[in-house]
């Protein structure tokens, strides 16, 4: 019998699988549509956590807060 640590990684595999697939299937299959929209999700949820970030205390992140990205 496997151990359990060992089938996370292929359990993970499987669920990235089902999840491209769904992605692509919800841009009618156009895998550049899917891309584009990956992205734009990205950056709103950069923006979303950047907002989070300037929102949320000094004290309460004791000085952790992630660097911008230099694009």
């Amino acid at each position: 019998m496997a151990d359990p640590v060992e089938q996370q990684p292929v359990d993970e595999a499987a669920e990235l699988e089902i999840a491209a697939a769904q992605a692509i299937e919800a841009c009618g299959g156009d895998m550049l549509a899917t891309v584009k929209a990956l992205i734009i999700a990205n950056s709103l949820l950069e923006q979303e956590l950047a907002d989070v970030y300037a929102k949320a205390s000094h004290g309460f992140l004791r000085g952790r807060r992630v660097p911008k990205r230099k694009d």
